[in-house]
């Protein structure tokens, strides 16, 4: 299982430049939204792992905005296998996954930031090998070119990653193209994809990568269908290649 020393100290460097040197020196209307989400999807990947032991997943999240500031909260069903000893047999680690997130998102010379704060947690989870939840903090920015291609650029730092295992980082980059025309009149097409690099303070670090295509339509719902793969051997992946290995994730999308 995977999740989000001086990557600490770097990050508050950075927002502290940010805020200082007026990243969000563009005036911004200040108005408060709420909004939210409904997925489907046929496998939760999390960075090229499943958390649901190949099996699908259903999920939801709420988000309040207003002007650059931003929070929510996010939330799926998981499946991380039964316990380890000493557990009692059969138990299960963790069915239930609820993250809270804030953050902002200035904009400097064309360029989206995102500085966010992320808490993850397993209610009820059995975890007598260290606490499952944990903290992460992220820094992220992105260009558009034009109004179809993005690249972006985040990275994410846990002092205390899950499971108790000491500092946790990953960094990702992703592409975007978006068509600007529409299939059959009625979905709107993009192609992207991520590599990216995880690594664990106390040992170990691995790639993951993806590429798909998404399908937008009737302005609040998309189809994505997804190849997702990791460079992990099965001792990597907790002993459960399957878990870590290529495969093809179809999820379906509702926004409000």
């Amino acid at each position: 299982m995977a999740r989000r020393k001086e990557a600490g100290t770097l990050k508050l460097s950075i927002l502290g430049a940010a805020l200082i040197g007026g990243l969000a020196l563009p005036a911004q209307a200040e108005e408060f939204s709420l909004g939210g989400t409904a997925t489907f999807t046929t496998d939760y990947i999390f960075r090229g792992i499943s958390n649901t032991n190949q099996n699908p997943a259903v999920q939801a999240s709420l988000d309040a905005t207003y002007g650059i500031f931003y929070a929510g909260i996010w939330g799926s069903n998981v499946d991380f296998g039964g316990s380890v000893p000493p557990g009692p047999v059969g138990i299960d680690l963790a069915t239930v996954e609820i993250d809270y997130y804030a953050g902002i998102t200035p904009e400097w010379q064309g360029i989206s930031f995102d500085f966010a704060v992320l808490y993850y947690t397993y209610p009820g989870a059995y975890d007598p090998g260290g606490d499952f939840n944990y903290v992460e903090f992220k820094t992220g920015a992105s260009y558009t070119f034009g109004d179809a291609f993005t690249v972006g650029v985040a990275n994410w730092w846990s002092p205390e990653y899950f499971g108790e295992i000491g500092d946790g980082n990953a960094t990702e980059g992703s592409l975007e193209y978006a068509f600007s025309n529409k299939l059959f009149n009625f979905f709107t097409p993009s192609v992207s994809g991520l590599i990216g690099y995880q690594w664990f303070d106390a040992g170990g670090s691995y790639t993951y990568w993806n590429a798909g295509l998404t399908l937008g339509f009737m302005d609040n719902f998309s189809a994505d269908i997804r190849y997702w793969d990791t460079d992990l051997s099965a001792a990597g992946c907790g002993g459960s290649i399957n878990n870590c290995d290529s495969r093809v994730v179809g999820t379906i999308s509702a926004s409000f």
